[in-house]
């Protein structure tokens, strides 16, 4: 067998509906071997369908016993490569990689040395081209962007944040890419120590992109490179959950990106903006 220089790490967590599309797209999405790991965060008693389907494919099951977020399950993952692995497909297991995806995106990566991470062009189920590769939000935008995206979408801050190549695609640099599915140079993820385990939902993607960035590497937007994410299955509930882990880390991203008592005033409007959105938004959860 030729020696893996690609290796793809996911984590379940009650994933198996999606597991089995994910891992039978990697054949074709790849000329060359691939390393797979899943790491499951949701083991339950008795037999795992997740790691039925995850052995059957060949891949790695490696199953955590807590739960302390992506971040965290995916470090554990590239904690488990061979030592040859080079590039490092990061995705979520709700996604289907079209043919030669991964190749693509290896290429970009190996045609410049500047380039630490490569994203491709991310589809919803119906066809829809999702907003994959964003500008760093700012302070000023994210607050901006927390006080008015709710009841006026199309304000100049959340236009602004949400700019991608869903006009013209073309390759283009990003400031961050999604963790639903991007490639990463090996030696950059753990020359920054992967991603941030503080944030345990949402917004590991953006620090991680934004560390790139900062140790000066480039995030690159490749949409010759296809994959269509089916979204994930949960309820209200899990929604509002959801919602408020997205909150917790964007304050935390800004937080940190902007320290310091001076500007204090700013994160606090940033905290009371994202504290009405979600109290706007549960509230018209309630009434569907």
């Amino acid at each position: 067998m030729a020696t893996c220089r690609i290796a793809v790490v996911t984590v379940s967590y009650g994933s198996e509906d999606v597991l089995g599309p994910f891992l039978n797209s990697l054949g074709l999405a790849s000329l060359h071997p691939l390393f797979v790991v899943v790491a499951d965060n949701k083991q339950s008693k008795g037999t795992s369908k997740v790691r039925e389907l995850t052995e059957e494919s060949g891949a790695l099951y490696l199953p955590l016993d807590v739960n302390r977020g992506y971040g965290h399950a995916i470090n554990q993952a590239v904690r488990h490569l061979p030592s040859n692995i080079e590039f490092i497909v990061i995705s979520n297991p709700d996604v289907v990689a079209e043919p030669g995806s991964i190749d693509i995106l290896v290429q970009t990566l190996s045609a410049d040395s500047t380039i630490a991470a490569a994203g491709p062009r991310i589809l919803s189920s119906d066809g829809q081209v999702y907003p994959s590769a964003r500008m760093i939000p700012t302070l000023t935008g994210g607050v901006g962007h927390a006080l008015f995206s709710s009841i006026w979408p199309g304000n100049p801050w959340t236009r602004s944040y949400r700019r991608d190549a869903v006009a013209v695609p073309a390759r283009r640099d990003a400031g961050w890419l999604s963790g639903a599915f991007l490639v990463a140079r090996r030696s950059t993820i753990e020359d920054l120590h992967g991603f941030d385990e503080n944030y345990f939902m949402y917004f590991e993607d953006v620090d991680l992109g934004y560390r790139i960035g900062k140790s000066g590497l480039r995030n690159v937007y490749e949409p010759s490179a296809i994959v269509t994410h089916t979204g994930a299955h949960s309820t209200a509930t899990d929604s509002l959950n959801m919602l408020t882990a997205h909150h917790r880390s964007a304050r935390r991203f800004l937080s940190k990106q902007y320290p310091g008592p001076s500007r204090w005033p700013i994160r606090a409007i940033l905290s009371v903006g994202l504290s009405a959105r979600s109290w706007l938004l549960e509230r018209k959860n309630r009434r569907t």
